[in-house]
């Protein structure tokens, strides 16, 4: 097993690269980008960094230098002949060759395209313009970056005893939080921690340790890279990216309503079985499932990532029930803002119901809250979104007021045209 303490502490060469692969990503996301290629492979697309945690400085905390370095290093890499092999030959959700030879074959020959960062005031800007299945490749590996240098800031200040003695409490949190969950009945419980993670290393750490502490409640990871390492399932299916792109590219507002389901009428085309899981909040849930066509309610189910997951939850079961569907043969995917105490809750209210899931993130992979002084380790919300195709805004409204994104003029058109009404505000932690 790596010893975390001493890596960190010889993180002393001219570069020790954050991220080496180019699957050390998000499963999602190359489900996405395979979509993406297949239907809207021409459309430009603009990501930028958003932090959401203003308190934290990045721009004062992160050396400009060693940030360039390390996404220079990422516009290096290729995908190796083994994780080719992987991609090409492995069995996801019960389906071979999920990715397309003539998706593999660009995927293959892929270097990420070029980014913009400038610093403003105490913040970074960083940007990637381009193709949308080439840019949309950028936002995890950035998101590691930008996460994992804030980290290394503040343990490069810590001697070697001193991180020897942070790790040991850090997974000790970890471990006690797993042992929390070992009697919660048919758990059915992944790490979807990559975004927001301490490091890859500490990553594939609490991944190995939910192998161990909790069997097989633990079923899989959302990062390709540790997946195939670890010889584990690899979890995910699409998030509010999608959505947020075909709005941005409708013509009207009759196009605009009917964009999220065009989304799911694409991914219709492509997945079937547990890959058809909708992620209804990004221009709300409730208006989204009323008007929501028969078809959908005969998918897998539904992942819930914001707002409160108990309301979205019993409308998901309530729209069930009433297109004739019965919840119990159905999952529930709950993935925002997850800790222990949540986890349980959510499963003793829902899983006598339905079918449970959790997508367990930051505070699996990132909690270092209070271990270290001013608390300068504690997870911090970073996101990095599309936010114009082809020269049109984006707009995310979401179920929580606080995640929204856009220009105020478009986010009142779209709350008039998805039907949000009034919403309940809820502190965003990650």
């Amino acid at each position: 097993m790596v010893d975390i303490a001493t890596r960190v502490w010889n993180h002393k060469w001219k570069i020790d690269p954050i991220v080496r692969s180019l699957i050390d990503t998000d499963f999602y996301k190359l489900l996405m980008c395979q979509s993406v290629f297949r239907n809207k492979p021409g459309t430009r697309v603009t990501f930028s960094l958003i932090n959401r945690s203003k308190h934290v400085p990045l721009a004062e905390l992160i050396d400009e230098g060693e940030l360039r370095e390390q996404l220079d290093h990422i516009r290096s890499l290729s995908l190796s002949r083994g994780e080719s092999t992987w991609l090409r030959g492995n069995t996801f959700y019960g389906k071979r060759q999920m990715f397309r030879p003539d998706f593999m074959e660009w995927f293959e020959s892929l270097r990420l395209p070029a980014y913009h960062l400038e610093r403003k005031g105490d913040q970074y800007e960083l940007t990637f313009e381009g193709n949308w299945p080439e840019v949309m490749l950028w936002e995890i590996p950035a998101l590691a970056v930008l996460m994992e240098l804030r980290g290394r800031a503040v343990l490069d200040q810590m001697g070697k005893f001193e991180l020897q003695v942070l790790y040991a409490r850090a997974m000790t949190r970890v471990w006690e939080k797993i042992e929390a969950m070992r009697d919660i009945p048919d758990l059915s419980i992944a790490d979807f921690g990559t975004r927001r993670r301490h490091s890859y290393l500490w990553q594939d750490w609490c991944v190995q340790a939910m192998q161990e502490g909790l069997g097989q409640a633990f079923t899989g990871t959302s990062n390709c890279k540790i997946a195939m390492n670890r010889e584990l399932e690899a979890i995910g299916t699409n998030a509010h990216e999608l959505p947020m792109v075909y709005a941005a590219l409708a013509k009207t507002d009759e196009d605009l309503a009917q964009a999220p389901y065009d989304v799911l009428s694409d991914w219709h085309d492509e997945h079937e079985g547990n890959l058809r899981i909708i992620l209804p909040d990004t221009f709300g849930t409730k208006g989204f499932l009323e008007k929501a066509p028969d078809w959908l309610a005969g998918w897998t189910g539904i992942r819930i990532d914001s707002g409160d997951p108990a309301v979205a939850a019993q409308h998901a079961i309530e729209w069930w029930k009433a297109r004739g569907e019965d919840p119990a043969t159905k999952r529930i995917i709950f993935s925002d803002g997850l800790d222990v105490d949540k986890i349980r809750s959510l499963h003793h209210q829902f899983a006598r119901r339905t079918n449970v899931s959790f997508g367990w993130g930051t505070l699996l992979t990132n909690d270092f809250r209070n271990l270290v002084p001013d608390d300068r380790l504690a997870p911090f919300s970073l996101v990095c979104k599309a936010v114009e195709a082809n020269g049109t805004p984006t707009v995310k409204l979401s179920d929580n007021p606080n995640k929204a994104m856009g220009p105020a003029s478009e986010i009142d058109r779209y709350k008039h045209v998805f039907g949000v009404g009034d919403q309940v505000a809820q502190d965003v932690i990650v």
